[in-house]
């Protein structure tokens, strides 16, 4: 840790029913950082000396993702659900001092992100989504062939256990150097400082990781879904600031002119737009991400 996140503190913090890895350190208004799939807290360590000279940055790994519990899935995979996760992270802002604060969220950690903003509305200044759409969108988005290819893990992770745990058991680090460097606009394995790959291997090796991670996408294929149709029927919508970003070589960039149109359907007041790079934003393209960041923040901040 002390290699990626020199000066940050690393200990457990209790939240609603899951102890979490926490990373923290920096000064100002809180900012919550969430990672996403394959990956943990690790991210975020390009572009956190920068951030924390404004923000006190608080880093977790997710329920189920590193250092943190895997609980026991349940019938519903409400353990796993994004509304589940997001009441671990209020649980631990508040442990922390923090009733507001300012959110950013990537892959998996966006999809928890939206849904923590449309839940505990209060509990957020402003929002920033690196590289998603809703899930209810990106389901839909799987009705054409290219839709179903670029995400054909989303199905596959959510088959029911122990199919895709034993598959990627097999060999669990050329499933996660394989999703890794599929998704970065073909740049391999080099952009992810070496560090922050062997933090990655390190976890994903773990038996229990690999299923909390499928029970993650069990979760984005039944009770997520369900969340995001019923916040669209009782017309419960982002009203905080809140900024897009993608990849410009990612799949929600890929959709057509990119996702803010989609994201205006769920939001009142948001903004964004590409980035030149692939899916892993703050690796990949940490200037350019944090070009795109910091003007939002500061504004919002003020």
């Amino acid at each position: 840790m002390s290699d990626l996140y020199p000066g940050f503190d690393g200990r457990m913090i209790d939240g609603d029913g899951a102890r979490l890895f926490v990373r923290t350190g920096g000064k100002g208004p809180a900012l919550l950082l969430l990672h996403g799939f394959p990956q943990t807290g690790a991210i975020w360590h390009k572009i956190a000396g920068e951030l924390s000279q404004h923000f006190s940055l608080v880093i977790p790994d997710l329920r189920g993702y590193g250092r943190s519990d895997k609980p026991a899935n349940d019938a519903e995979n409400l353990a796993y659900s994004k509304r589940a996760m997001a009441n671990d992270l209020v649980q631990v802002m508040r442990s922390l001092g923090h009733d507001d604060f300012h959110l950013c969220g990537h892959d998996r950690g966006g999809r928890v992100a939206y849904r923590l903003v449309q839940d505990h509305p209060h509990a957020v200044t402003s929002l920033i989504t690196l590289d998603i759409v809703p899930t209810l969108e990106q389901w839909k988005a799987m009705a054409t062939v290219a839709g179903a290819m670029n995400t054909y893990h989303w199905p596959f992770l959510a088959q029911a256990y122990p199919l895709p745990e034993k598959m990627i058991g097999a060999d669990a680090d050329f499933y996660l150097d394989e999703k890794l460097g599929a998704w970065n606009n073909g740049t391999g394995l080099d952009v992810f400082d070496p560090a922050a790959l062997a933090e990655y291997r390190a976890h994903f090796r773990d038996p229990e990781v690999i299923h909390a991670l499928c029970n993650d996408y069990r979760a984005g294929a039944t009770c997520d879904v369900e969340h995001d149709q019923a916040a669209l029927d009782q017309g419960i919508k982002i009203t905080c600031p809140m900024l897009a970003l993608w990849g410009d070589a990612g799949i929600p960039g890929k959709s057509g002119g990119g996702p803010l149109d989609i994201w205006r359907k769920w939001a009142t007041n948001v903004t964004g737009g590409g980035i030149a790079c692939g899916h892993f934003l703050a690796e990949e393209a940490p200037a350019e991400t944090l070009a795109a960041m910091m003007p939002f923040l500061m504004e919002n901040a003020a």
